[in-house]
This record gives C-alpha cells, structure tokens and sequence, in this order.
C-alpha cells in the first residue's frame, strides 16, 4: 500500500494509526541521505546513509524506488519490501509522488492512495506550525502544488480535513481493497 500527498499532509499520523490498527501492515522504512531531525533513529524512522552509500545501494540495485527531493535522496529499499512480504505482511510505504511513479514503473502493485490537503493555505499553515524555516516554506508548498497535480494518477484521493474522518475513509478503502482484513484485538 502506498500513501502519498505533499509534505505536512498527514501521511505519516496516518500510517502510524494504521500499523496500530492492523498489524498485517509492516512500516516500510525509507533510506534517506538528509540528516536525521531531534528523535529520529536511524533503522526506526530512516536508514540515514551517506550520499556514497546511497548511490552504491542504486549501483546495485538495491531500491525499489528512489528520487532527489529537497536536496536530499530517498528511497524504499528492495529488501525491507521483500522482507516483509516473506512474512506475509502488506508493506505500508510513505512515499512522494516521484517515488510511487518509479514504483509503479517498477512493476509494484498495491493500492495507491494520494492524501490532500484542504487547501494550499491550510498546507502552509501546518508546514508553519511544524516549524518548517521561513525559505524552506515557500519552496514545499511550490513543490505541493506541483505534486497534488498527479493526485488524478491514484487509485484514491482522500483529503485530509479532519484526521479522524480521513482515517475512517482510509479503512473503508482498504476494507474494499484487502478481503480478510482484520483489525489488532483491543485489550478487555
């Protein structure tokens, strides 16, 4: 499965409540060559590599996918992917539209699903409140709208106005879409 939108969209409060809801998803965590933000750790929220690191893994064709955004490269590593379907596990990836094209590209089905926000300015609003640096600002939301034009390409598009209805409408999809899945027993 695979949640893409724009940066501050939401996509990561989202699949974090899905991985808890249903444990049949495995996080696909990405490789990344920017550095690591306060909390961040490396093999939980990102595999951080060097830029040489990063371009041997694609030498070798170890990723799935893999773009330069922001400066910085990330990408979906071949293995977490296999892994997790090894297990019988649905990978659960969090990637940009740059990444979903070149998995699609790939040969990766799944279902794709495009999270957008209510509108440019309540974007810019969340990119603030996250602290995002005032000349990173304007770029992401340039980069936003460029995004949000390849929503069309997705399988789903779900606007993320209020969290708590987006996630209902994000189960009933994969309730559609995922015959027999079944959420994690809650605790009596």
């Amino acid at each position: 499965m695979v949640l893409s939108g724009p940066s501050g969209v939401g996509k990561t409060t989202l699949s974090e409540r899905l991985r808890a809801e249903f444990p049949l998803f495995s996080y696909s965590v990405s490789a990344t060559t920017r550095p690591p933000r306060t909390g961040e750790e490396h093999g939980r929220d990102y595999f951080f590599l060097s830029q040489e690191e990063f371009e041997k893994g694609i030498r070798e064709g170890g990723f799935a996918e893999y773009a330069a955004v922001f400066g910085n490269l990330y990408g979906t590593p071949k293995k977490v992917l296999l892994e997790a379907m090894a297990k019988g596990r649905v990978p659960l990836l969090d990637v940009d539209v740059q990444g979903a094209e070149s998995l699609r590209s790939n040969g990766f089905g799944g279902v794709y699903i495009f999270i957008l926000p209510p509108s440019i300015e309540d974007l810019r609003a969340r990119l603030d409140r996250r602290g995002t640096k005032r000349t990173e600002l304007d770029r992401r939301v340039a980069e936003a709208e460029r995004e949000m034009q390849s929503a069309a390409r997705y399988d789903y598009r779900v606007v993320n106005d209020d969290l708590d209805r987006t996630y209902r409408e994000l189960r009933e999809i994969l309730k559609k879409e995922i015959p027999g899945l079944v959420p994690q027993e809650q605790p009596a």
